[in-house]
């Protein structure tokens, strides 16, 4: 009956756990926003003054309104010449032309749709020699760290357990990686559960010869 007791409310847990979690999270984005974007919206023009009950959602709605205008906006001349003087401006203070440019190039790198922003997941040899971490390609290697490196270099982020959001950048040959099957996706899900959720593209990993024998050799040590 105790384990029957026990079973049931750990299947409770798990069922609700992640409903649980992904309705907070929505409710304290949408909050947020709305406590950001409420107070700029003017009196006259706000719904809820005309209302006897608060409208939840209210300012990512005009939020979403507003930055889907600015971007036809800046698509067109007009828009796109305004931006370029507001930069411009931006530019020609020393500490905020630093900060300006830093944020724009990470929103042009994370929201752009021509380009990836990790293009695919590799296994790497992470932090010490016969330790392996899970890794997501950037970009390939330029300028001086490309020649120091070598020729076929590239920049891999490896990420930390449970947070993903910081972790290491390291460059490598690409032939000391080990391309892996799982999508960014399924990765990130492997790494923030601590390695308990296991994608089917690690067991299909074409693991190299050099990386077989050296875990052959560690656990023979051992």
């Amino acid at each position: 009956m105790f384990r029957w007791l026990r079973n049931s409310l750990l299947t409770g847990i798990v069922v609700a756990l992640p409903v649980t979690v992904t309705i907070w999270i929505i409710y304290t984005f949408v909050n947020f926003v709305d406590q950001v974007i409420k107070p700029l919206i003017p009196a006259q023009y706000n719904p809820e003054t005309y209302l006897p009950f608060a409208l939840p959602g209210l300012g990512v709605v005009v939020a979403v309104v507003g930055l889907t205008l600015l971007g036809a906006l800046a698509a067109n001349f007009f828009g796109r010449t305004l931006i370029s003087m507001g930069e411009g401006l931006l530019n020609s203070v020393p500490l905020v032309r630093n900060l300006y440019g830093a944020v724009k190039q990470i929103a042009e790198t994370v929201f752009s749709s021509r380009q990836q922003s990790f293009q695919e997941v590799v296994l790497v040899e992470f932090p010490t020699q016969g330790s392996y971490a899970i890794g997501f390609v950037t970009a390939a290697a330029q300028g001086e760290i490309k020649e120091d490196v070598g020729e076929d270099s590239i920049g891999i982020f490896v990420p930390t357990t449970p947070n993903p959001t910081s972790g290491f950048l390291l460059y490598t040959p690409r032939s000391r990686t080990t391309p892996l099957d799982m999508s960014v996706e399924e990765a990130a899900k492997m790494i923030i559960s601590f390695g308990l959720v296991t994608p089917e593209g690690l067991a299909r990993a074409n693991v190299p010869e050099h990386i077989k024998k050296k875990a052959a050799r560690l656990k023979k040590n051992d």
